[in-house]
C-alpha cells in the first residue's frame, strides 16, 4: 500500500483551511477517485491532472488512484488543488521524493499542457502557510502576491517539471523575494484645491476623514457634491501593514483581482444605482464579497442615494453598525470584513431645485416627501453628518482663488488628528461604543444641558446622540482640545440637517 500526503489551502471567504491530500494507490483495475466534497471543478481535475503528468514527461500510474481531500466536510471547489494532486500521485508512485513534501504548501491550476496558472485568494493561502512555518509552492503568476507575506518562503514555477525537479533538487527554484509594503501614498482623485468655495463641504470631509464617519451631502445638481466626494481618499493616509493584508485578503478572492502595486492604497467604491442587493452585500450559491466588502477600509460612494432601490439600501444597516457582513446559506456561512466608510450624495427633491433661490422646482410637497422616504430613517441614523452644498453665486469670485488648501495640506492635519485617536484608544472615534465614549468624550453640566434641549427639540434617537457626540470628539481632535467643549457639540449638531429639517416640519 503506497500513501503520499501533499498539503494545500481551500478558500473559505477570506479564510484559507488546511486540506491534507491524500493519495492511495492500489492493484486493480485501473481507475481515478476524488473524494472529499469535491464540486465540479475539482472533480474535473482528474482529467487536467492526468494530460499534465503524461505532457510533463512522467508516468501516469495505471493502477487504482483514490484521492482524499481533507477534511472531508469541508466543501473544495475551483481549481487550486490541481498541482496538489498532481504531486501526491506522482509521489505515491515514487516517481519524486515524498522526504520535503511535509515542508511545502501547494496552489495552483494546472494546465493540459503542465504548466501552472495562477489562481484567486493566494494571499489568505499565503499568509495562513506562514503561520504554519511552511513554504508555498504556486504558478508565477501568483508570486508577487504571496511575497508580500514577510518571513514566507515562496517558489513558483512556470511548470509541472519545474516544480518536480525542485523537489528532487534537480534544479531548485529561486525564493521569490519579498516586497517591500512601505509605499508613499499618491492622490489620485484629484486634489481638494480644484473646488472654489464650498468651504462648509471640505470642513466636513476633513472631520469626515479624521474621525472615520460617514457623511451625507445633499444639495442641487452642479454644486460639487460628486467632486467633494471624490477627494475623500486623497484626505486619508495609506493603510497600515495590518490593514492592508486584511484589504488585500477580499480582493484577492474577488472576481477583480487584487493588483501588488496599489496594495497600500485605499479602495474606492462607486457602484452604480441599478445594483442589486447581492452586488452591495455580496453572496452568490459560493458567496463572494460585495461592493461593502471591497470598500473595506475604504469609501464606499453611493451617488444619488435615493436613485437606488430601498430595499438595496436597507442591507448596509448591519455593517455599517457592526463593520462585517455574514452571508447564510444553506450549506455555509461565510464571514467578509466590510469596515468602510459611506458618503453618499443626494438632490433635495426629484428635479433637485427645492430651496434654490433661482425658484425652479416644480415640485410638490407629496413629491418631495416621497422622494425623501426612499431613505429609511435606521439608514439616515447611521450616517454621522448631513449638510447641505448650496449653490454658488459668487462662484466665479471664487474661481480665482489660488489660496485654497490642498488635500496634501489637509491630509497632515488628519494624520495628526488619527494619531491622536490611535494612541488614546487604538481606533477611530466612529468605531467607540456607547461606555468608550462616555468615558473618552465626557461632557459638563452646560454640555450635557444643551445636548438634553437637543435631544428633545430634534427628537434624536440615541444613536444620533451618540453619533453627535462622537463627532464632536473628531472636533475637538482637531482643534488640539483634550475635552469636548459646547463649540464642539454645537457644530457637530449643525452637521446634521436633516434632523433640524425635520424638527422643523414638525
Amino acid at each position: 500500500m503506497t500513501v503520499a500526503i501533499v498539503f494545500s489551502r481551500a478558500s473559505l471567504s477570506v479564510r484559507a483551511p488546511l486540506v491534507s491530500v491524500e493519495t492511495h494507490l492500489s492493484p486493480g483495475l485501473p481507475a481515478f477517485n476524488l473524494v472529499g466534497l469535491a464540486e465540479t471543478a475539482v472533480r474535473e481535475s482528474k482529467e487536467r491532472v492526468r494530460s499534465a503528468i503524461i505532457n510533463s514527461g512522467y508516468e501516469f500510474p495505471t493502477r487504482r488512484i483514490t484521492v482524499n481531500l481533507a477534511p472531508a466536510d469541508l466543501p473544495k471547489h475551483g481549481t487550486r488543488f490541481d498541482l496538489a494532486i498532481a504531486l501526491g500521485i506522482l509521489a505515491a508512485s515514487h516517481q519524486i521524493p515524498t522526504q520535503r513534501l511535509d515542508q511545502f504548501e501547494c496552489v495552483a491550476e494546472l494546465a493540459l499542457t503542465g504548466s501552472l496558472r495562477a489562481v484567486r485568494g493566494i494571499l489568505p493561502a499565503a499568509l495562513a502557510a506562514r503561520d504554519c512555518n511552511r513554504a508555498i509552492l504556486t504558478a508565477v503568476g501568483d508570486d508577487a502576491e504571496a511575497a508580500l507575506v514577510s518571513r514566507l518562503a515562496v517558489y513558483a514555477g512556470a511548470t509541472l517539471d519545474a516544480i518536480c525537479r525542485h523537489l528532487k533538487d534537480i534544479e531548485p527554484l529561486p525564493q521569490t523575494a519579498f516586497v517591500d509594503s512601505g509605499k508613499t501614498h499618491v492622490t489620485t482623485a484629484g486634489d481638494l484645491a480644484d473646488i472654489h468655495g464650498q468651504y462648509q463641504g471640505k470642513q466636513a470631509l476633513e472631520i469626515a476623514a479624521s474621525g472615520g464617519h460617514n457623511l451625507l451631502l445633499l444639495g442641487p445638481p452642479g454644486t460639487g457634491k460628486t467632486m467633494l466626494a471624490s477627494r475623500l481618499p486623497g484626505l486619508l493616509p495609506p493603510l497600515e501593514e495590518r490593514e492592508a493584508f486584511e484589504t488585500a485578503a477580499v480582493w484577492s478572492i474577488s472576481e477583480q483581482g487584487f493588483d501588488v502595486d496599489k496594495w497600500r492604497d485605499r479602495p474606492f467604491r462607486s457602484p452604480h444605482h441599478t445594483s442589486s442587493a447581492v452586488a452591495l452585500i455580496g453572496g452568490g450559491t459560493t458567496p463572494r464579497p460585495g461592493e461593502v466588502s471591497l470598500a473595506h477600509r475604504g469609501v464606499l460612494f453611493l451617488d444619488e442615494l435615493p436613485e437606488f432601490d430601498r430595499r438595496v439600501l436597507e442591507v448596509l444597516r448591519q455593517p455599517l453598525e457592526t463593520g462585517r457582513v455574514t452571508i447564510s446559506r444553506a450549506a455555509r456561512t461565510a464571514e467578509f470584513p466590510a469596515a468602510f466608510q459611506l458618503i453618499a450624495t443626494m438632490n433635495p427633491c426629484p428635479c433637485g431645485y427645492h430651496g434654490d433661490p433661482s425658484g425652479r422646482c416644480v415640485c410638490s410637497a407629496d413629491q418631495i416627501a416621497r422622494y425623501r422616504q426612499r431613505i429609511s430613517g435606521p439608514l439616515l441614523d447611521r450616517i454621522d453628518m448631513h449638510i447641505e452644498i448650496a449653490r454658488q453665486s459668487d462662484w466665479l469670485k471664487h474661481e480665482s482663488d489660488t489660496n485654497s488648501e490642498s488635500s496634501e495640506v489637509v491630509r497632515e492635519r488628519v494624520v495628526h488628528a488619527q494619531a491622536i485617536q490611535l494612541v488614546r484608544q487604538d481606533k477611530l472615534n466612529h468605531f467607540l461604543s456607547v461606555a468608550e465614549l462616555r468615558q473618552l468624550a465626557p461632557l459638563d453640566g452646560s454640555s450635557q444641558r444643551f445636548m438634553q434641549q437637543a435631544f428633545d427639540h430634534f427628537t434624536l434617537s440615541a444613536r444620533a446622540y451618540h453619533r453627535i457626540v462622537k463627532v464632536a470628539r473628531t472636533i475637538a481632535d482637531l482643534a488640539g482640545t483634550a475635552k469636548v467643549e459646547l463649540a464642539h457639540l454645537q457644530k457637530a449638531l449643525n452637521l446634521r440637517c436633516l434632523d433640524r429639517e425635520s424638527a422643523t416640519k414638525a
